[in-house]
């Protein structure tokens, strides 16, 4: 039963990260320090879908998952939770599209902020 419950945690944590990789931009207008932590992980997320790498927090997941007598999932967690609900069929290509789409939004958000800070400065 911990086992599960573990798997549960990691999947709730690696979908939080996710949804920051994603969202974390925003938060930056609020609050600015946010930005170094923002930064690498947008990079490590754009890194692991150029590259095609698993995410350490998939294995620890799936893992956990055996351990707790459930089975775990091949491939990888965008793959898994997010890709078969949201846009199931789509290229790799058109993923890496979707990955400098957003790291264009994060950078427009990074200079508005950045100008903003100049302009009160």
């Amino acid at each position: 039963m911990i086992y599960r419950f573990l798997a549960d945690f990691v999947l709730a944590f690696h979908f939080s990260f996710v949804l920051f990789i994603v969202l974390g931009g925003l938060l930056v207008l609020r609050w600015r320090s946010v930005m170094w932590v923002h930064i690498p992980a947008l990079i490590w997320g754009f890194v692991v879908v150029v590259f095609s790498l698993t995410c350490p927090l998939t294995p620890l997941e799936n893992w956990f998952r055996n351990l707790g007598g459930e089975a775990g999932y091949s491939g990888g967690f965008i793959e898994h939770y997010v890709s078969m609900v949201l846009y199931s069929n789509l290229s790799y290509w058109f993923h890496l599209f979707l990955g400098l789409i957003l790291i264009g939004i994060n950078l427009l958000v990074y200079f508005y902020v950045f100008m903003r800070r100049n302009k009160i400065a």
